[in-house]
């Protein structure tokens, strides 16, 4: 623990007197046991009002525990991110689809310091930029949500800007996390990072056991780096950190640019454009035959926070929904649910992707109790009546910056 980090706006002296008062109200706790229980009580209330001096506080917390002898690391974790202690949260990406979520879901646990750094404000591929970030925010957890993403399209186009980008951005972020000595580290990675061929439902012993499909390999390869990394920072320095693998998300606040967008905001934007327009058609890449498995937004900013809580293994986490759905299938919901009632052109000379997609979610519930609440239908529907209102607004919807 980088406890004086926490000391940063003492005196030299000053912190000699705290840490001599510490020691010596921790050895009278350790002595005086239950005959003693009046001084004991105030000294650990001298040990807590000593903690709550300083930002970032959990550092003089765990101290206090110690004195009690009943420290848990992912119990405190735990409190802070149900609002109980104040402590500094960053969450990169927090200005984009998945982060707005998180953010919220955040300040509904009561959590007060929250730092988003802005893409405009700290470009977080340069690592004097992430120094910035931690210097300016002083965190104790970090969510790394930011990343350079879209769906196979802009996979195809930008296959080194996304590798490039996601690397450089994770790897930076976890190594300076470690050397500022924050509490926990939660990155995201992606059901991309998946072999292409993997039996479904994945389950995550499959990770290595071959290369991801080719249009998705460079984005899903620089994601998957993020666990090793996790894993050998935990060997070697005792880093606590964790990464979390993902399904695709869909929901409110989507990105529907058709440059970049993923299958289900650009199904949406299909169906709504071409009844506006009075097309009587809409064209789909590929062959309709790959299954897909989506996970509503608000469900997955959940899974992360209760992993951020509870979770403390490097082991890689799947986070999902836990069903299977054809592509074919899935542009025939949207086209009912938007009441589209013309004709579903195939592309074939299009790419398909990987083809199939589902996740063994087992091991998120069983570790952390994560289970995904919202059903399919009734997020599709959240989400296409969100494009309906918001759509007369833009031409089309923009993806949210970070």
């Amino acid at each position: 623990m980088n406890i004086l980090r926490n000391f940063s706006f003492l005196t030299a002296a000053q912190i000699v007197e705290k840490l001599i008062t510490l020691v010596l109200v921790i050895v009278l706790a350790r002595y005086l046991g239950t005959e003693g229980y009046g001084i004991y009580a105030l000294a650990l209330s001298f040990i807590g009002l000593f903690g709550q001096l300083f930002d970032g506080g959990l550092n003089c917390l765990l101290m206090r525990e110690t004195a009690r002898g009943i420290v848990d690391r992912q119990q405190l974790l735990g409190q802070v991110l149900a609002g109980k202690l104040i402590i500094g949260v960053v969450v990169t990406g927090g200005g984009g689809f998945l982060g707005a979520f998180v953010i919220e879901r955040l300040k509904k646990l009561n959590c007060k310091n929250i730092f988003i750094p802005r893409s405009q404000d700290y470009n977080l591929i340069d690592m004097d930029a992430v120094k910035r970030v931690y210097k300016d925010a002083n965190p104790d957890i970090v969510i790394h949500l930011a990343a350079s993403v879209g769906g196979i399209g802009a996979n195809r186009k930008n296959p080194g800007k996304f590798f490039y980008d996601n690397l450089m951005m994770g790897v930076q972020m976890m190594e300076q996390g470690r050397l500022f000595g924050i509490e926990k580290f939660v990155t995201i990675a992606t059901i991309c990072s998946y072999p292409k061929f993997t039996p479904v439902p994945f389950k995550e012993e499959e990770l290595w056991n071959g290369y991801p499909e080719e249009t998705n390999a460079p984005y899903g390869m620089a994601k998957k780096i993020l666990l090793v990394q996790s894993q050998a920072y935990r060997q070697q320095y005792g880093f606590t950190s964790c990464c979390l693998f993902p399904v695709n998300l869909y929901g409110l606040g989507d990105n529907f640019d058709p440059e970049s967008s993923h299958v289900i905001p650009a199904l949406i934007k299909k169906c709504i454009d071409a009844k506006f327009e009075n097309n009587k058609e809409i064209v789909v890449w590929g062959d309709g035959t790959p299954t897909r498995e989506f996970l509503y937004v608000e469900d997955a900013a959940e899974g992360i926070l209760l992993a951020a809580e509870r979770y403390n293994s490097s082991e890689p986490v799947n986070i999902g929904a836990g069903f299977e759905i054809s592509i074919k299938k899935l542009v025939e919901l949207i086209a009912s649910l938007c009441e589209f009632k013309g004709s579903i052109i195939w592309d074939t000379f299009k790419p398909n992707g990987q083809p199939r997609r589902m996740l063994d979610t087992a091991r998120a519930e069983e570790e952390f109790g994560f289970k995904a609440g919202t059903s399919f239908k009734e997020g599709l529907k959240k989400t296409i009546d969100w494009y309906l209102q918001n759509r007369c607004a833009n031409e089309y919807i923009k993806p949210p910056t970070f």
